[in-house]
């Protein structure tokens, strides 16, 4: 059974509500902006499920179901990235962005909506790259950051000087860029952007929590950016000799030996595909024959 409930810490004036299990996987860690004239909520989880803090907006990081499954706690505009609105419009749109096969499609779109609470938000509006939202002594600054998804965005709230990067979230599991909409070259620029904002704490979605300090934080990014590098040595050793994109899917990339599942293969299809794209662009690696890859 999913659990609800969340711990609250401060920092600065914004509220970081941490998600059950430290914001693993079903959950996340959410955050509460409170200004002297509207509260603001940024990724409402599932921890909030029934116990949901007040606010006035809500905004979502990108359509994925741990960052929107507390969306039904509120009956307040919600807003979202313009490239992920149809996905947080849409309950089948959203279940469809995983690309899986038809069958596991139907099935994620229902449990999208009897373990997430997902349903369809068509007065959902869309922000921008540098959209303001300003709450009354306090703003929250959208950053576009894409790659994990197209509209995946943080955001910049001042004075405190807190970045939330929702999910370039640190983890020793990397990046993740392995739906039908991610991109491996934005995701690596939205890190380098990360990078260039000076904040005083930066907030992720997940396990790590909220990381003070710009240096901390670029320490901790460069090991998050160093698992892309892992991806591609193991692919480098892997193609010696040539092979085709489904045997580089089934020596994985992403995923260890031991998890099971049907979205495996589609994101480890995904992101070789990715991974081979970047290194034959670098020359090293070259397609032998139709469909069969080797490292040069």
């Amino acid at each position: 059974m999913l659990t609800t409930g969340y711990t609250e810490v401060e920092y600065g004036g914004v509220t970081v509500l941490v998600g059950a299990e430290g914001g693993a996987y079903p959950y996340a860690n959410s955050v509460l902006v409170r200004g002297t004239a509207e509260t603001l909520v940024i990724d409402p989880s599932l921890s909030l499920v029934g116990s949901a803090p007040p606010a006035d907006i809500a905004l979502v990081s990108h359509a994925h179901e741990d960052h929107v499954a507390g969306l039904g706690s509120y009956d307040v505009p919600v807003h979202t990235h313009e490239k992920d609105l149809a996905a947080l419009r849409s309950r089948a749109v959203m279940a469809a962005g995983y690309g899986l096969p038809p069958d596991a499609t139907e099935r994620t779109e229902l449990t999208l909506r009897d373990q997430f609470h997902v349903r369809d938000r068509p007065h959902a509006t869309a922000f921008g790259d540098g959209t303001v939202f300003d709450l009354g002594g306090r703003t929250v600054t959208v950053v576009h950051l894409p790659g994990h998804t197209p509209g995946h965005s943080g955001f910049l709230i001042e004075p405190d000087g807190f970045l939330f990067v929702a999910d370039i979230d640190l983890t020793s599991f990397g990046p993740f860029y392995g739906d039908v909409g991610s991109s491996l070259p934005d995701f690596e620029a939205s890190m380098r952007r990360c990078r260039e904002i000076d904040a005083h704490w930066y907030g992720t979605a997940h396990q790590k929590g909220v990381i003070e300090g710009a240096t901390e934080f670029s320490r901790r990014l460069d090991d998050f950016v160093g698992v892309v590098e892992k991806r591609d040595a193991t692919l480098l050793a892997f193609l010696h000799e040539p092979r085709t994109v489904e045997e580089i899917a089934e020596h994985r990339l992403v995923y260890r030996p031991h998890v099971e599942g049907v979205h495996v293969q589609p994101v480890e299809r995904r992101t070789a595909v990715q991974h081979l794209d970047r290194l034959t662009g670098a020359g090293l690696v070259m397609e032998v024959e139709q469909g069969r890859f080797r490292a040069t």
